[in-house]
Parts: C-alpha cells; structure tokens; sequence
C-alpha cells in the first residue's frame, strides 16, 4: 500500500494520473498478464528521476518496464508499483566527419528498432542488426540484446543509470555484459534495481552503404523466419554451440499448444498468443519444451524470458533435472 502522500505525487507525475488495479497486459508484447496493484506510466526524464527519488527515500519497491518485450508477466498480476518508462528521446549531432566515431544520446523508453532504423536512415553503421529487434533501448541494454552477429555490448558507449538515490555514468565495461544478459538482470531479489536513464553509443558513418545493405536483410529474414503473431521474442537462450529452436523442433513440439499459446509452426523458439492466451498457458508450454529436450537430449533450456510478477508456486517453472529423479 503506498501512502496518501507517495500517491499524490506519482499521480502528478504519471500520465493520466496513478493507475490502481491497471491491466499491464497492453504494455507487453504477449499481451498476456494479470494488473498492477498501482501503475505510473512516465514520460519525461526529469519526472522519472523525481519518481525515483521519492520511491528510495521512502523505501517503496518497485518494478520497471519499457517496451515489454522479453517478459512474461503473472495472471495475478504484480504487488505493489509498477512504472512504465516512456522517455524516448533522441539527441543525434547535427555533423560529422566522413571517418569519425559519431555518439549518440538516447533516453532508455526509446523502442530500439526505431531507433535502429533511424541511424541507420542516417547514413549510421553500428545497429543494423537491431533494426527488428522488439523491447526499449533500457531493456535491450539489461538483457545485452543481439541478432545477426551484432550486440548492445559492442555499441554500448556508456549509461546514465539511477542507483539509490543517486544519478551515475557507467562505462559500458562496468555493465559486465554476458551473453543476453547484464550485471543489471543478475540483481539478486531484495536488491534495490538499477535503472537506465539513457545510453550513449559509438556509431560510424555508412560511407559504403553495407548498414542499410544488413537492416533490410535482417528485416527479411526475421518476416521469413519468425512468426508475425503476438509474443515476447525468443523464449530460450540458445545453449553453447546449439540453438533452442533446433532442439524443440527435433523434440517434436512444434504447434503444439496449451489454450491460446502455441508453439510457433515458423520457429519452435518462439511461443505465441493466439488471443486469450494465460501466463499460466505460456508456462506450461515453456515447461514442456524444458522437460522433452532434456529428456531427449540431455539439454537444459534456460529461459530468456523474465518471469515476472506473483506466481502460484516459487519457482514458477519446475526444473526437468529435479523432475526425473523422482
């Protein structure tokens, strides 16, 4: 329960005032997922700092989203505050030299496929890869999103990040970035988040127009090669040396479906929302696919995905490993 003061002033600063009991499904890319109990959707940098602020000094958790990808929120919905981070500016130089480094400033609610496709409509080299990836450019840099042999990590100049209390500038390094993920997702539960404000990134001058070449081969391949329907992205890392979607194919679990979620007949890495799909649908499915390329193959399948929100039984999906010494 948040007190009548903390209310007020995150229902100035969010827009359209302070949700209560506010559907979070329409701020995902599954569009799947119960309400928040108080919901801040925030626009301007400065009134995320305040929001911020005011949440550390009376010690009130929080949960953060951007573009929603990437997650698979609860059926119950999440305790507490949820803010959605809609900062999205863009601060491109206005010159540059034909072989120079060229930063750019970019708040984290930027969508990063927008942002992608601009640099590179730019004449920018640096982030054709990304130019279809879902999520905000916060999220991205969480999870060290990648596509096509390029990352966050390798662009990645440095952050703007809100840590108790106060604002830092983290060089790309002290992010610690592994595959598809940070030191920023491995926060450990009781831990106060750290938040991305902004990000800089070094991109560079497309003199031989290879970027645009790249952005519109990854923009065909991904319509060719991965469902159109709704979903968080891929729900599995790939383990060392395999892919995901090969193993749970082979398993023969393409289409296979629990309710509205479905495992994906384009790629088995990816599960979709046929309409009315449930967390608890999503879960199922993620659990099988675990427990068959296990059985299978001997593989375990860590997901990708973040599990968020008040799930029934903790954790919210069973380990295979466990499972098969009973």
């Amino acid at each position: 329960m948040l007190s009548a003061e903390l209310s007020a002033a995150l229902d100035e600063l969010s827009r359209g005032g302070l949700g209560r009991n506010a559907p979070l499904a329409p701020f995902t890319t599954f569009r799947i997922g119960g309400s928040a109990e108080y919901l801040a959707v925030i626009r301007h940098l400065d009134d995320l700092i305040a929001a911020l602020t005011l949440l550390h000094r009376a010690q009130t958790p929080f949960l953060l989203l951007g573009g929603g990808s990437n997650i698979l929120i609860s059926d119950e919905g999440v305790s507490g505050l949820t803010i959605v981070n809609q900062c999205k500016a863009i601060h491109w130089p206005e010159h540059s030299q034909q072989n120079e480094q060229i930063v750019v400033e970019v708040e984290a609610g930027a969508p990063l496929a927008g942002f992608a496709r601009e640099s590179v409509n730019r004449g920018l080299a640096g982030l054709s890869w990304a130019v279809s990836i879902p999520g905000s450019v916060g999220g991205a840099i969480v999870g060290n999103a990648g596509a096509h042999g390029g990352d966050i990590a390798s662009v990645l100049a440095s952050a703007r990040v809100w840590r108790e209390g106060r604002v830092e500038t983290w060089l790309a390094d002290k992010m610690a970035f592994e595959y598809r993920s940070s030191r920023l997702k491995r926060t450990q539960p009781g831990q106060t988040p750290a938040v991305i404000l902004s990000a800089t990134f070094r991109l560079r001058p497309d003199t031989e127009g290879r970027a645009a070449k790249q952005a519109r081969a990854a923009i065909q391949q991904r319509r060719r090669t991965q469902p159109t329907e709704k979903s968080a992205g891929s729900i599995f890392k790939n383990p060392p040396g395999d892919y995901a979607g090969r193993l749970i194919e082979l398993a023969g679990l393409k289409g296979c479906c629990a309710g509205d979620a479905c495992i994906s007949e384009r790629h088995a890495n990816f599960i979709i929302n046929r309409g009315r799909a449930t967390a608890a649908d999503v879960l199922a499915l993620m659990a099988l696919a675990r427990r068959e390329v296990w059985r299978q193959f001997g593989v375990l399948l860590e997901p990708e995905i973040l599990l968020i929100g008040d799930w029934p039984s903790s954790p919210p999906l069973p380990d295979p490993r466990v499972e098969n010494t009973r």
